[in-house]
């Protein structure tokens, strides 16, 4: 979540939990999902969007990607945080400004404390992908910022993803999730084109809830079938992704 104050103090929305079906489900003062979790494996990637978050590793050589920094946008549930920290070994950082988030992500999502590979930070992601210490150090960002209405994206202008973009290594990728009831996605593909180009966009077709994850690579690639599939054979071999799907799902914005 992220929200930038203006004028009087406001205040953060309350955290709230459910339950059903083995799944856990975290809620800020609305009925709308955040992020879930599966009771029984803590650390897998339940909702489909969030598996397509980590599309990235398509690109990368699967062997280096423990090398690699990843940096969430948003903390959610913790999933994509403590599938990257405990499931890929990478560095982790997390940005999240409701630390009644954090303190719930803790409590009852099973997120790590912080450690030599694992940061979580209590601030505006828009100040922090402005921070020129940032720059060029990570080598998958996921963005993934709501408020608790779900309505649109909170951070979506070209500006915020040409930040986004400085934060990326030369071989990095931004996946980013676009949905909400407000949320325009021809606007937001705009944004991501002004800052990226459109040779370095990949995009998903929906998920049955309506989420279209955009991966923007900060240089452009096109590795041929033959790589895509190969990867995502170890993909699903090492780390249990449904890679294969991603494949028939996703596509370039150019040929």
């Amino acid at each position: 979540m992220t929200r930038r104050a203006h004028g009087p103090a406001w205040q953060l929305p309350p955290v709230s939990l459910s339950e059903e079906r083995g799944l856990r489900h975290l809620h800020l003062g609305t009925p709308w999902i955040q992020g879930s979790m599966r009771l029984s494996k803590p650390d897998d990637l339940v909702l489909q969007y969030v598996q397509r978050m980590m599309a990235w590793l398509l690109f990368v050589d699967p062997d280096r990607v423990a090398q690699r920094r990843a940096v969430q946008l948003g903390l959610g549930a913790g999933a994509i945080t403590k599938f990257c920290h405990r499931r890929l070994g990478m560095d982790t950082v997390a940005v999240e400004l409701n630390p009644q988030v954090v303190a719930a992500c803790r409590a009852w999502f099973r997120l790590p404390p912080d450690g030599p590979r694992l940061r979580v930070v209590v601030a505006d992601a828009a100040d922090w992908v402005r921070d020129p210490a940032h720059a060029a150090t990570v080598d998958a960002l996921a963005v993934d910022l709501y408020d608790h209405d779900a309505a649109a994206p909170v951070l979506d202008s070209a500006d915020f993803y040409a930040d986004c973009r400085r934060l990326l290594t030369a071989d990095g990728c931004l996946t980013v999730n676009l949905f909400g009831r407000n949320a325009r996605f021809d606007v937001s593909v705009a944004a991501l084109t002004h800052a990226f180009g459109r040779k370095s966009l990949w995009i998903f077709r929906p998920t049955a809830e309506g989420n279209t994850v955009v991966l923007a690579q900060r240089e452009p690639s096109r590795p041929d079938e033959a790589q895509l599939a190969a990867r995502a054979e170890t993909i699903a071999q090492r780390w249990g992704l449904p890679a294969h799907r991603w494949l028939r799902a996703l596509r370039p914005l150019l040929p």
